[in-house]
């Protein structure tokens, strides 16, 4: 996949990305700011969640969506569901700014894209902003059970990434065993908490650390895990480091310090620059379970959601995540290549042969 800089032109972004389509959403009665990025509709129409972020520029708004959007297509791809990828922002602050009028608007405009893309929830929203966007629109998943929705699609997501930690202890151990193994959650959120759950319900030492002093003593306290700084978490001597917050975590500077065997985790994009970071790991002998080939829970979830899937079938799609990431993980062992890059070779080739056959229609 690509790495563009914000600072390129627009055009310059989109043509490097591939992307098929991005909607500037505009609406100044409700104060909404949004982009819808759709990369990628071979599979099927594009699915990605809705995220609410203080972005620093509209440039960065603008690069943050177009990485997720194209991360989802792989991530759709790998998983081997029939859909595409896509992505939309909405730039502010989600404590402060949101207003079900927001949502409601951001609504109509997915509306208008007639089924090309299909939203769920992410960081700075909820069940209850998917609500108000499903007022509008039948193209938005992740709403409460109660409304005949999956609900919060928060312990799918851990359940896959825990799938995908099992798979690279075992590529790197031999057996795959969490019990007596260190890892160091950072970020714990929904997915983040649902994994240190996980990981302690097997007897992993866990250290976790979040911006929210509070919530990082709380979780500490509930589950046994060790509360550590933000500052210090490179510094900690562990198997796993387990990045669950934003992305671009994995950089030069980071690689330097840590001191892990495995990095797997829910963030995306958690490579700075994914062919030099990936390539950086690889030469240090860092094992990188691709972050979109074991956060697929979520989108599993959901796409489960939308087909009408039992929860049972659910769970076993979401438990695949583990063979997924164990074909991963040999194809770069058995042609040196990084794991990003191995991950993106088998995407790639089922969204190009499935092209192929549409092409005979």
């Amino acid at each position: 996949m690509s790495d563009q800089k914000p600072t390129d032109s627009i055009f310059d972004q989109l043509n490097a990305f591939g992307h098929k389509k991005v909607v500037f959403c505009n609406d100044p009665d409700t104060g909404l700011r949004g982009i819808i990025a759709i990369h990628d509709t071979t599979l099927g129409p594009a699915f990605g969640s809705t995220r609410m972020w203080s972005y620093k520029s509209e440039a960065d708004a603008l690069y943050d969506v177009l990485r997720l959007s194209k991360s989802m297509t792989y991530k759709c791809a790998i998983a081997g569901l029939n859909m595409g990828g896509g992505y939309s922002v909405i730039i502010g602050d989600s404590r402060k700014d949101k207003t079900e009028a927001m949502m409601r608007k951001f609504g109509r405009f997915v509306k208008n894209l007639n089924g090309e893309f299909i939203t769920s929830e992410d960081v700075g929203t909820n069940p209850r902003d998917m609500e108000y966007i499903r007022m509008e629109t039948q193209h938005v998943t992740g709403i409460p059970e109660s409304l005949g929705g999956s609900g919060d699609p928060s312990p799918i997501a851990a359940k896959g990434v825990f799938m995908g930690i099992k798979a690279a202890v075992k590529e790197l151990y031999g057996n795959d065993t969490i019990t007596g193994r260190s890892v160091i959650v950072q970020g714990i959120g929904h997915v983040g908490e649902n994994l240190v759950k996980l990981l302690r319900d097997e007897n992993a030492k866990v250290y976790i650390s979040d911006i929210n002093d509070e919530r990082t003593r709380q979780v500490s306290k509930k589950y046994g895990a060790e509360a550590v700084s933000n500052n210090s978490i490179f510094d900690i001597d562990a198997d796993i480091y387990s990045p669950c917050a934003l992305g671009a975590t994995i950089n030069t500077q980071t690689i330097k310090k840590l001191k892990c065997g495995i990095i797997a985790g829910s963030a995306n994009n958690q490579l700075q620059n994914e062919q030099e970071h990936g390539e950086m790991l690889l030469e240090k002998g860092i094992l990188f379970a691709p972050d979109y080939v074991i956060n697929a829970g979520g989108i599993i979830n959901c796409y489960s959601e939308l087909m009408g899937f039992s929860k049972k079938r659910t769970l076993q799609l979401t438990e695949n995540i583990y063979d997924a990431t164990r074909n991963v993980l040999k194809l770069s062992k058995l042609e040196n290549i990084s794991t990003t890059e191995a991950a993106n070779k088998i995407a790639e080739k089922r969204i190009a042969d499935i092209k192929k056959v549409k092409s005979t229609y």
